[in-house]
């Protein structure tokens, strides 16, 4: 598969990392705005060719699937102009600002009978069966509650404080809790209370989250990106309980039961950097000609689409 990456930044440099281990990928192509910089990531990371421009890029017939790195607040501008130009799109998270872009995108995928999936990789991490297998399987009885937590010291990038970039804890980090708990308790949400501390811009600082869903379980989450937290995601049933170490990239994953005894600690696969998961998922899609991957359907990235644009409506609610 001929893998392009768009807008060669810190995260795309992960992605390139990745790409070159893996032997079913072909480095092919990169490209950014300015052509110097997309010389040197090519040449450093292995890609065949650089481009400086998205255009020039998306017209080179050989390119087929296509990694979107940008920040979220250009994700819906530069997703619809790989799927115009006929290329499949693995496309970072946040995966767009809003419901209303997210559909638009989806869509037209869908009607081009293109690839187009949401990199959010807690989704498709061989973690996250670890963990469903260990919730069915009734060593911690019936799950009733979920807590998660996600939090880094990064007020200082201008991507995360600037309301024109979509910045704000939420949409960066703040999806990983959200995504844990939908992982964990697949259901409709019933109900959710949300507050925020919000920048002198207007961009989350931090907020808690605490969802509840049909069956009245419940997920309490906060995210933040001024102090970094312990990233820990829990899991409590009426036998037990699992902590998940890391929810950004689970590191081990432990189990106790109801007396607070570890009686069981999985760790989890030797990765590359964790990307390649979405990367050979969205391959196999491709191959099997699908729009969405598996682990990521359409369906899901709108449902939270929907619940993220809802969270930032009853903020604004609160602050008039």
């Amino acid at each position: 598969m001929k893998f392009a990456i768009l807008a060669p930044g810190h995260i795309a440099e992960t992605m390139a990392r990745t790409v070159m281990e893996m032997p079913e990928v072909e480095c092919y192509a990169v490209a950014s705005r300015n052509l110097e910089k997309a010389k040197a990531f090519a040449a450093q990371y292995g890609f065949e060719k650089a481009y400086g421009s998205y255009e020039e890029m998306l017209n080179d017939p050989e390119v087929e699937l296509v990694y979107v790195a940008s920040p979220h607040s250009h994700h819906y501008e530069h997703a619809k102009l790989c799927l115009e130009h006929g290329k499949h799109v693995l496309l970072e998270k946040a995966f767009t600002v809003n419901y209303v872009q997210a559909k638009e995108i989806i869509d037209m995928a869908e009607g081009k009978g293109l690839l187009l999936s949401e990199a959010l990789w807690t989704r498709y991490m061989p973690s996250r069966h670890m963990i469903d297998e260990l919730t069915t399987s009734g060593i911690i009885g019936d799950v009733v509650t979920v807590e998660a937590n996600l939090g880094y010291e990064m007020s200082h990038k201008k991507r995360l404080v600037e309301p024109s970039l979509a910045g704000g804890a939420l949409l960066d980090v703040g999806v990983y809790p959200v995504n844990f708990a939908l992982m964990v308790i697949n259901e409709e949400i019933k109900s959710f209370q949300t507050t925020a501390t919000m920048s002198e811009k207007g961009v989350d600082l931090y907020n808690s989250i605490t969802l509840t869903f049909e069956s009245g379980k419940m997920a309490m989450l906060h995210s933040n990106m001024v102090a970094r937290t312990n990233r820990l995601g829990v899991i409590y049933g009426t036998k037990g309980f699992i902590e998940v170490e890391n929810i950004n990239n689970c590191e081990e994953i432990r189990v106790y039961d109801r007396d607070q005894r570890l009686i069981r600690v999985d760790a989890v696969p030797t990765q590359i950097t964790g990307y390649e998961y979405e990367v050979t998922s969205c391959i196999n899609a491709i191959q099997n000609h699908r729009t969405e991957c598996d682990e990521m359907p359409h369906s899901e990235t709108l449902r939270i689409m929907k619940l993220l644009d809802d969270i930032r409506e009853e903020w604004a609610k609160n602050s008039q």
